[in-house]
């Protein structure tokens, strides 16, 4: 069990650690079309614009603006693009020492389809993402140790995915997967995650079975945890999200809004999730402040532009007191 945190409240707080995002940084290149081209269909856009993105990006962006430290590990190109994507973390008061610059990479570009429903398509070129390797973990290692949780995702390569789990586990600090874009994951990665996020495709593919509903989602959910996870969360869009730990199961819905922009909601939701239970709050509170995050952000266009501050939020989710011990269980099912 991690030192930093129980939840049994036997450790000292730990509220001044941050949580450490280790992932990719984009920049989203963004078209807007009333519907999707059919294969070799040529379709006017409805209009254009650019905005910083990426989902290790986006995420230490949620955690930010729900007021928790955060600090990002990444890596961009030496190129417009990567100075803007540092320059827009730092306006969010995120910690960059651990975002390097290449020279011999362009800085990682997403292009992103939206439909006039708010649905969308991506494509990644990864450019520097790709170069995020074992080195840099091992650069960032001091800060990965103080971490309250360390958050990752998929737009890096795999190996080093691993070793920063590896690398948290080993000093007792939890780790947070959203297992996106979904791949096949080693057995020693299962092994190494605390909490595991997943939409309903993600899920299906990782855990072999449909998942179109709630109940198809519990289950799978059910059978993910046996692979590792203390924690796995299903997210369902418009059909909430569903979350099953050694306590049960919680399943809430989703909030009711016209969603003009998908972009971004899934990484808003583990933002403020990860902010909420760094604080100390219940998993089912730290479900609801998620939730209420990403159905504003899904009102809005782009990623981190549409990216919702505490404040925005209504509903009872003001800070609890400093001082609550950390609730998560590390490697405990």
């Amino acid at each position: 069990m991690s030192k930093a945190m129980n939840n049994h409240g036997s450790s000292s707080p730990t509220m001044d650690r941050p949580v450490v995002v280790i992932g990719s940084l984009n920049m989203d290149l963004v078209v807007r079309v009333p519907r999707m081209p059919a294969a070799g269909e040529t379709l006017t856009g409805d209009g254009y614009a650019t905005a910083p993105g990426g989902k290790g990006a986006n995420q230490a962006v949620a955690v930010a603006r729900m007021g928790a430290p955060v600090a990002m590990v990444g890596c961009v190109g030496r190129d417009a693009h990567g100075a803007e994507l540092r320059a827009g973390l730092e306006a969010d008061g995120i910690d960059t020492t651990q975002v390097r610059a290449h020279d011999d990479a362009h800085s990682g570009v997403a292009v992103i389809v939206v439909e006039a429903t708010g649905q969308n398509r991506i494509v990644l070129a990864p450019g520097a993402n790709a170069l995020l390797d074992a080195v840099a973990i091992n650069f960032a290692g001091a800060m990965i140790e103080r971490a309250a949780l360390v958050v990752l995702q998929l737009e890096v390569p795999l190996p080093t995915v691993l070793h920063a789990a590896k690398r948290a586990r080993r000093v007792g600090v939890p780790v947070l997967l959203n297992a996106a874009p979904a791949v096949a994951l080693p057995d020693d990665l299962w092994q190494a995650i605390d909490i595991l996020v997943v939409n309903e495709s993600e899920a299906a593919l990782l855990a072999g079975t449909d998942v179109v509903d709630a109940d198809s989602a519990v289950r799978a959910a059910g059978a993910l945890r046996e692979r590792g996870p203390a924690t796995v969360i299903v997210t369902l869009g418009a059909l909430g999200v569903v979350l099953v730990d050694a306590h049960g199961v919680i399943v809430q819905p989703a909030h009711a809004v016209t969603a003009i922009d998908t972009t971004a909601a899934g990484d808003t939701f583990i933002g403020a999730y990860a902010a909420a239970r760094r604080e100390g709050w219940s998993n089912a509170d730290a479900l609801s402040l998620g939730q209420a995050a990403s159905a504003l952000c899904v009102t809005r266009r782009g990623a981190q532009p549409s990216i919702p501050y505490r404040h925005e939020l209504t509903g009872d989710y003001t800070p609890r007191p400093a001082g609550v011990p950390q609730p998560f269980t590390q490697g405990s099912r």
